[in-house]
């Protein structure tokens, strides 16, 4: 078998310099330049801002207050400082609450934001005109290669078929307000990279459609996002026509993609039909900070999935924060010459890009430097494993779920993966010893990074740093989920306010260094909230900014954050959120109506990480469910579940009966008293066992 190594040659000093240039011009569109970082910037110990004049207030005034311990940036307005313990958020004279304990991120800031349209930062920059033409992106399974200048020329075409007027071959999509909204349901492909560039040219937002949902969830997530026109791949158009019946859209706005259907018009037929008529090209259409861009689906901290709404100044922040993290490691990181066809890396994209990871690793990160990507219609390990070595892919983005897959596929162990570079794990925590088991796979590759995000702050909030990043403060520190993106603020607030707050006047107390809370963050990529959702909108996100994550972690003295659990009802499987209040309403809607009463929470023992929780369902009988017998209203519900919900969602921790679900005296149900029986039963019988 052939052996693929990449060979680690250094490169000249002017090389680098060029590299680095490159990075520095992306800064160049936007009309500034990050200025250089300085000692203060780096967060040495725990970082809090306070006025001179607040200052003085507290240490005079507030003796609650603990001591602050002055660093030496104490120079100008603002300061960092250094703490002797922390800092509670405890009142001064019963309503003046302590200054909260806000960690700032340890990078130079990103620029600020501009009203520009995200479709600027990825073509026609200045740096590009450099760019040799290359392999863009590689289908997996038929080998077909789309190269990056044609990528243009597409992007171009679509926007054309989709903007122009009727009259002159196109769709007529004019980009104003939220009247329009183009929903997508595909695998992956290269339309739907295509289509997504171009929707985002001519500002018309766009609804991240899971091609895999049943008809109960798709029904959902089309009255929610209350598209106005749909792009299908043929194998799904049977249960996309079902349910827009059921809503109204006309089987006349339903379009095909990846393939053609008599009766529908094709995308590749309508990028085909400009061309021939060689119809003026539409531009980029102007777009503000607030204007739309599209929407995700997300179950949040609780209830059915929510459509979480990205702007376009949220993605121009991602992308200037990615740019921030990557020239801050270039300072460091001696740059690698890949010994693969084109010199470029090559990475393996097969995450959904109806996913936040999955969008923003193939579609909007990819345009970065030069980068060849092998797309996989879904994860599928066997052909995974055939392209590795075929293509010579260098960079594997994965979640935890599918680590667990590979490092108990039979005959990993022979499999050729000694191209491989880099991996990286996101979209839910990477248990310690399952990352071990990947990196002894590894032969050639860096340790594997994580971060941490969510679809509400766009895409990622932390980040692992390389030895030596930000003068000195990056190094591995095993179990950490890292440091702050650039530009981004976060507290840790105790967990007495965010499971009993229900004044949204009532200030949040903080936790003090290494204490674990919930995680709040905010910064200019968190979401300006759920599309027509303002009770859940207000649920999770602050008047003044900050996002509540419904994660619990707790941060060190040098900045980096710790992941603790879920402290939300919101379960992660296989990097996927799942709302237990959404199969409850699954369970209770059964037509027999054969329970009165049901709660769902997450049970360990099940998943496919040793932290990994998975769904059970308690339930009460009604009077038709005792009549029937609780043996067969098992078998019932069984089916009803896998009938209605992905298989993701399904109730792999079982369903039991119950007499009643335990409520607290204002009926919050308690989920923990249930899980606590049940996980101390299971444990009881596996040490018999033993």
């Amino acid at each position: 078998m052939h052996r693929f190594h990449a060979k680690k040659t250094k490169i000249s000093a002017r090389r680098r310099s060029e590299l680095i240039d490159s990075i520095v011009l992306i800064h160049h569109i936007v009309m500034i330049k990050v200025r250089p970082p300085t000692k203060r910037d780096w967060l040495l110990q725990k970082r809090i801002c306070w006025t001179r004049s607040e200052l003085r207030h507290r240490t005079r005034d507030s003796p609650q207050c603990r001591r602050v311990k002055l660093g030496p940036a104490f120079t100008d307005t603002h300061f960092t400082g250094s703490f002797t313990g922390a800092i509670k958020g405890t009142r001064h004279d019963g309503t003046l609450p302590c200054q909260p304990m806000i960690v700032t991120s340890p990078f130079p800031p990103p620029p600020p934001l501009q009203d520009i349209n995200f479709h600027h930062l990825h073509f026609n920059r200045p740096d590009q005109k450099q760019w040799p033409d290359y392999t863009f992106l590689i289908d997996a399974s038929t080998g077909k290669k789309l190269y990056h200048r044609q990528f243009k020329e597409d992007v171009m075409d679509a926007m054309t078929a989709l903007g122009s007027p009727s009259a002159k071959a196109g769709l007529g999509l004019t980009g104003q307000g939220p009247d329009e909204i183009v929903g997508i349901m595909s695998d992956n492909c290269f339309e739907y990279v295509t289509l997504v560039h171009a929707l985002l040219g001519i500002t018309t937002p766009f609804a991240l459609i899971s091609a895999y949902g049943t008809r109960f969830e798709l029904l959902h997530a089309f009255k929610l996002s209350k598209i106005t026109r749909l792009f299908v791949q043929p194998k799904y158009l049977p249960n996309a026509l079902s349910v827009a019946k059921e809503v109204g859209l006309p089987t006349r706005k339903i379009h095909i993609m990846h393939g053609h259907v008599k009766g529908h018009q094709s995308f590749s037929g309508m990028m085909e039909r400009v061309r021939k008529l060689k119809a003026p090209r539409v531009a980029p259409r102007p777009a503000t900070k607030k204007s739309l861009a599209y929407l995700v689906f997300s179950s949040g901290t609780s209830g059915l999935p929510k459509a979480v709404m990205i702007t376009h100044g949220n993605l121009c922040c991602t992308f200037q924060q990615s740019v921030v993290i990557m020239r801050s490691a270039m300072e460091v990181v001696q740059p690698i010459k890949l010994n693969t066809p084109e010199g470029i890396p090559i990475h393996l994209a097969f995450l959904p890009l109806h996913h936040s990871y999955g969008l923003h690793a193939y579609c909007f990160r990819a345009f970065f430097l030069p980068t060849t990507y092998v797309l996989l219609p879904k994860w599928n390990v066997d052909l995974a494993l055939k392209v590795i070595p075929k293509y010579h892919i260098t960079n594997i983005p994965l979640i935890p779920s599918v680590v667990h897959q590979l490092v108990t596929y039979p005959g990993i162990h022979k499999a050729d993966l000694s191209s491989i570079q880099h991996v990286g794990s996101g979209a839910a925590h990477l248990p310690p010893e399952l990352a071990a088991k990947l990196q002894k796979l590894l032969t050639n590759a860096e340790p594997i990074s994580e971060g941490y995000g969510m679809s509400e702050c766009t895409i990622a909030a932390l980040v692992q740093l390389r030895p030596g990043m930000l003068n000195g403060l990056g190094k591995l520190v095993p179990g950490s989920a890292g440091v702050l993106f650039p530009g981004m603020k976060a507290r840790i607030v105790k967990d007495s306010y965010s499971s009993n707050s229900s004044s949204p006047s009532e200030e949040p107390e903080d936790c003090g260094l290494d204490e674990v809370g919930e995680l709040w963050i905010q910064g200019e990529n968190i979401s300006p909230g759920y599309w027509h959702n303002e009770k859940a909108t207000k649920e999770t996100f602050t008047s003044d900014g900050w996002l509540k994550t419904g994660d619990r972690f707790k941060v060190n003295g040098e900045g980096y954050y710790f992941f603790a659990d879920r402290s939300k009802d919101t379960l992660k499987v296989s990097g996927i959120q799942v709302s237990p209040v959404e199969i409850e309403d699954v369970l209770l809607a059964h037509p027999g109506k054969l329970i009165t009463d049901v709660t769902v929470a997450g049970v360990s023992g099940f998943g496919r990480t040793s932290d990994e929780k998975v769904p059970r369902a308690w339930i009460v009988l009604s009077e038709d469910g005792k009549k029937l017998g609780a043996n067969r209203v098992l078998k019932e519900l069984d089916k009803w579940q896998k009938e209605n919900m992905s298989q993701y969602k399904w109730l792999r921790g079982g369903i039991q009966v119950v007499k009643e679900i335990p409520k607290s005296p204002t009926g919050k149900v308690l989920r923990r008293v249930l899980v606590e029986k049940y996980e101390k039963r299971v444990g009881k019988k596996v040490k018999a066992k033993l």
